[in-house]
């Protein structure tokens, strides 16, 4: 063997040792890693960001590597938070292959209704409602944020991707590759960076992406609430001077509830002790449901709504949180989150499977065509819905309660209603049709 080739044998046993091995459990080792180098990575271990690397993993050719970088993999907040998946977002979690994981903890919502009044109101009168007819789509599913994330986690694991615990410090877009600087000295490169990671997103601001929104004034209080009735599978808005109460059905004799006050009573509400707190509760809750308690701590939120200037840079893509915030009034904040998933990744696909640039500036142009009218409609209506409900105004009561009723009277309106809401119609991204990329 020749002095060259005996260096270059060296040279690459040398590259060898240094790049980066799975775990056992599928997880990336990185403790000798000093660079390392993807198609994709993806940036936040939520919901949104997991969706987005299994759903291209799963699509994309065998050698597609794709990573997700979080410091705190699968990071669980002891079931306090819930989320209201809608048809599309099954339709998604079922192609990624996480549904089947999902389901046995999901609870179907199969009827809700919409009431106006004040808090010692002798009787709320529903205003609104939908139900689920027979031998159709429950109207949405149910699931704490932990077990949607495991779920998601689970499906990732089974495909392929890699995961570094590690968090980022610094993204530089270059000509071909987008370099990643992580808190564990070493680097990560990839032609696309998908930045989920949360309405604070670090690379939201280390890309320079302005945002524009506002504090709503408003914190919501979250909790498990058990109850001495069944639910069957019956959901509550109860639109209140304070701002929006909601009821919302889990497995079993519990309820989550979204309540929200003023950020002062929120804090001062949380320092009650438990006792009073649940009297108060009552008072919101009523008690159709029998006697209720506390099944969890009860947490408060500051709510704001939010969405990014762009949702777009150079070899950067915004998804989820990261590219809008909205208020929880409808539920839709992870079901907008994964509208974008499914509209990244269908434009995504295509140049990956050709062996082309992920990243091209028109495919990530028409990424966010795709979302942005959706986004600041959705925002700004629940914005505007709840300012127009969170109040005491009487000619402003007159005019919304009319509205409620004209639309609960007429089906057109309310499949209209409930059609918009399941985010699963003809002009959908084709994973929220329940459709292969």
């Amino acid at each position: 063997m020749n002095p060259a080739n005996l260096r270059d044998l060296i040279s690459a046993a040398r590259a060898l040792a240094r790049a980066p091995r799975l775990a056992e459990n599928g997880r990336m080792n990185t403790s000798n890693a000093s660079s390392r180098r993807y198609d994709i990575a993806v940036v936040g271990g939520g919901a949104a960001g997991l969706a987005t690397a299994t759903a291209l993993k799963q699509a994309a050719p065998k050698s597609t590597r794709i990573a997700v970088i979080d410091p705190h993999p699968r990071a669980r907040d002891g079931h306090l938070r819930t989320v209201a998946l809608s048809l599309g977002s099954r339709h998604l979690l079922e192609r990624v292959g996480a549904w089947a994981r999902l389901e046995p903890k999901a609870q179907p919502i199969l009827a809700m209704a919409i009431y106006d009044g004040g808090l010692r109101d002798a009787a709320r009168l529903e205003q609104l409602t939908f139900s689920a007819r027979e031998g159709d789509e429950p109207l949405a599913h149910m699931a704490f944020n932990d077990d949607v994330v495991e779920a998601l986690a689970g499906a990732a694991e089974s495909v392929g991707v890699d995961f570094v615990p590690a968090s980022v410090d610094g993204f530089e877009a270059g000509p071909t590759m987008a370099r990643l600087k992580l808190n564990d000295g070493g680097t990560l490169d990839a032609r696309l960076i998908v930045a989920a990671d949360g309405a604070k997103s670090k690379l939201r601001t280390l890309a320079r992406l302005p945002t524009v929104g506002w504090d709503t004034g408003q914190s919501g209080i979250v909790a498990t609430i058990a109850h001495e009735y069944d639910h069957e599978g019956r959901a509550e808005q109860h639109f209140l001077p304070a701002g929006p109460f909601a009821i919302l059905p889990l497995r079993g004799r519990f309820s989550s509830i979204v309540w929200n006050e003023s950020h002062a009573d929120a804090t001062a509400m949380l320092e009650r002790d438990e006792e009073d707190l649940l009297r108060r509760l009552e008072l919101r809750f009523t008690l159709k449901l029998g006697a209720i308690s506390f099944a969890s701590k009860a947490r408060a939120f500051p709510l704001r709504f939010q969405f990014a200037r762009s949702f777009v840079a150079p070899r950067l893509a915004l998804v989820g949180d990261a590219a809008h915030l909205v208020h929880p009034l409808a539920g839709q904040g992870l079901n907008l989150g994964l509208r974008d998933v499914a509209a990244l990744a269908q434009r995504v696909i295509e140049p990956l499977r050709l062996g082309l640039d992920p990243a091209d500036p028109e495919a990530l142009a028409a990424y966010q065509r795709d979302r942005r009218f959706d986004v600041t409609a959705s925002g700004f209506g629940m914005d505007a819905m709840n300012r127009l409900f969170s109040n005491e105004i009487a000619p402003l009561k007159v005019l919304r309660d009319f509205g409620l009723r004209l639309v609960d009277r007429s089906e057109r309106l309310k499949r209209a209603f409930t059609a918009e809401a399941a985010g699963a119609g003809e002009r959908a991204p084709r994973l929220l049709r329940g459709l292969g990329l």
